[in-house]
Protein backbone atom coordinates (compact mmCIF):
# COMPACT_ATOMS: atom_id res chain seq x y z
CA UNK A 1 0.00 0.00 0.00
CA UNK A 2 2.86 2.24 0.50
CA UNK A 3 4.02 2.09 -3.31
CA UNK A 4 0.34 2.96 -4.07
CA UNK A 5 0.62 6.01 -1.70
CA UNK A 6 3.77 7.24 -3.24
CA UNK A 7 2.85 6.52 -6.86
CA UNK A 8 -0.54 8.61 -6.43
CA UNK A 9 1.54 11.26 -4.41
CA UNK A 10 3.91 11.47 -7.89
CA UNK A 11 0.77 12.01 -9.64
CA UNK A 12 -0.32 14.73 -7.11
CA UNK A 13 2.88 16.24 -8.02
CA UNK A 14 2.39 16.05 -11.48
CA UNK A 15 -1.53 17.81 -11.23
CA UNK A 16 -0.12 20.76 -8.71
CA UNK A 17 2.63 21.12 -11.82
CA UNK A 18 0.15 22.00 -14.25
CA UNK A 19 -1.99 23.69 -11.78
CA UNK A 20 0.91 26.15 -10.75
CA UNK A 21 2.19 26.60 -14.76
CA UNK A 22 -1.62 27.67 -14.95
CA UNK A 23 -1.46 29.88 -12.59
CA UNK A 24 1.65 31.47 -14.12
CA UNK A 25 0.19 31.63 -17.68
CA UNK A 26 -0.57 34.82 -19.04
CA UNK A 27 -2.66 33.66 -21.54
CA UNK A 28 -6.11 34.92 -21.26
CA UNK A 29 -7.90 31.64 -20.76
CA UNK A 30 -5.49 28.80 -20.45
CA UNK A 31 -7.77 26.01 -19.87
CA UNK A 32 -11.22 27.30 -19.99
CA UNK A 33 -13.57 24.77 -21.05
CA UNK A 34 -17.48 26.20 -20.44
CA UNK A 35 -18.98 28.43 -17.26
CA UNK A 36 -18.66 25.57 -15.11
CA UNK A 37 -14.89 24.53 -15.82
CA UNK A 38 -12.19 27.34 -15.75
CA UNK A 39 -8.83 26.85 -13.87
CA UNK A 40 -7.83 30.00 -15.19
CA UNK A 41 -10.43 31.53 -13.81
CA UNK A 42 -9.64 29.70 -10.09
CA UNK A 43 -5.77 29.58 -10.67
CA UNK A 44 -5.95 33.21 -11.22
CA UNK A 45 -8.29 34.22 -8.22
CA UNK A 46 -7.37 35.70 -5.00
CA UNK A 47 -7.78 32.41 -3.66
CA UNK A 48 -4.83 31.01 -5.78
CA UNK A 49 -2.34 32.25 -3.35
CA UNK A 50 -1.72 31.91 0.59
CA UNK A 51 0.73 33.87 2.40
CA UNK A 52 2.41 35.18 -1.33
CA UNK A 53 2.76 31.63 -2.22
CA UNK A 54 1.14 29.95 -4.78
CA UNK A 55 -1.26 26.94 -3.64
CA UNK A 56 -0.39 24.97 -6.62
CA UNK A 57 3.17 25.18 -5.08
CA UNK A 58 2.20 24.42 -1.58
CA UNK A 59 0.09 21.06 -3.34
CA UNK A 60 3.49 20.46 -4.72
CA UNK A 61 5.65 20.85 -2.05
CA UNK A 62 2.36 18.70 0.20
CA UNK A 63 2.54 15.81 -2.26
CA UNK A 64 6.40 15.30 -2.20
CA UNK A 65 6.27 15.33 1.95
CA UNK A 66 3.87 12.22 1.49
CA UNK A 67 5.78 10.35 -1.00
CA UNK A 68 8.91 10.95 1.45
CA UNK A 69 6.90 10.03 4.49
CA UNK A 70 5.56 7.27 2.60
CA UNK A 71 9.30 6.07 1.38
CA UNK A 72 10.52 6.48 5.18
CA UNK A 73 7.36 4.17 6.10
CA UNK A 74 6.38 6.92 8.29
CA UNK A 75 2.60 5.28 8.17
CA UNK A 76 1.66 7.86 11.01
CA UNK A 77 3.24 11.37 9.87
CA UNK A 78 1.80 9.89 5.95
CA UNK A 79 -2.29 9.80 7.58
CA UNK A 80 -1.71 12.94 9.77
CA UNK A 81 -0.70 15.27 6.63
CA UNK A 82 -3.42 13.30 4.17
CA UNK A 83 -5.73 14.33 6.75
CA UNK A 84 -4.31 17.65 7.09
CA UNK A 85 -4.32 17.45 3.21
CA UNK A 86 -7.46 16.51 2.13
CA UNK A 87 -9.63 18.85 5.23
CA UNK A 88 -7.29 22.03 2.79
CA UNK A 89 -7.97 20.48 -0.22
CA UNK A 90 -12.72 20.13 0.78
CA UNK A 91 -12.02 24.07 1.83
CA UNK A 92 -10.50 25.03 -1.97
CA UNK A 93 -13.19 22.91 -3.30
CA UNK A 94 -15.64 25.26 -1.29
CA UNK A 95 -14.43 28.09 -2.84
CA UNK A 96 -14.80 27.18 -6.31
CA UNK A 97 -18.28 25.99 -5.62
CA UNK A 98 -19.43 28.48 -3.47
CA UNK A 99 -17.54 31.81 -4.24
CA UNK A 100 -16.00 31.44 -7.44
CA UNK A 101 -19.12 29.37 -9.00
CA UNK A 102 -16.54 27.88 -11.54
CA UNK A 103 -14.20 24.40 -10.98
CA UNK A 104 -10.64 23.46 -11.84
CA UNK A 105 -10.04 20.17 -13.52
CA UNK A 106 -6.51 20.03 -12.06
CA UNK A 107 -7.98 21.13 -8.98
CA UNK A 108 -10.93 18.04 -8.77
CA UNK A 109 -8.01 15.74 -9.52
CA UNK A 110 -6.21 16.40 -6.70
CA UNK A 111 -8.89 16.19 -4.37
CA UNK A 112 -9.61 12.77 -5.61
CA UNK A 113 -5.69 11.77 -5.16
CA UNK A 114 -5.84 13.09 -1.70
CA UNK A 115 -8.85 11.69 -0.91
CA UNK A 116 -7.03 8.01 -1.68
CA UNK A 117 -4.01 8.77 -0.55
CA UNK A 118 -6.38 9.73 3.12
CA UNK A 119 -8.15 6.63 2.63
CA UNK A 120 -5.33 4.07 1.79
CA UNK A 121 -3.03 6.15 4.81
CA UNK A 122 -5.51 5.72 7.32
CA UNK A 123 -6.69 2.06 6.34
CA UNK A 124 -2.42 1.02 6.45
CA UNK A 125 -2.59 2.97 9.71
CA UNK A 126 -5.29 0.62 11.19
CA UNK A 127 -4.26 -2.63 8.97
CA UNK A 128 -0.56 -2.27 10.27
CA UNK A 129 -0.03 -1.01 13.45
CA UNK A 130 3.29 -0.24 14.89
CA UNK A 131 5.03 -2.83 16.35
CA UNK A 132 6.16 -2.41 20.13
CA UNK A 133 10.10 -1.87 20.21
CA UNK A 134 10.11 -4.17 23.41
CA UNK A 135 8.56 -8.43 23.10
CA UNK A 136 5.87 -8.21 25.90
Amino acid sequence: MRRVIMALAVLGIWVSLRALQIHYSTESQPCSINDVWDCGIVNHSRYAVLFGVPVAAIGMAGYLWLAAMAALRKTRIVAVSALAGLAFALYLAYIEKYVLGVWCQFCVASLVIITLVTVLSVVQLVHCPRKSAKPA
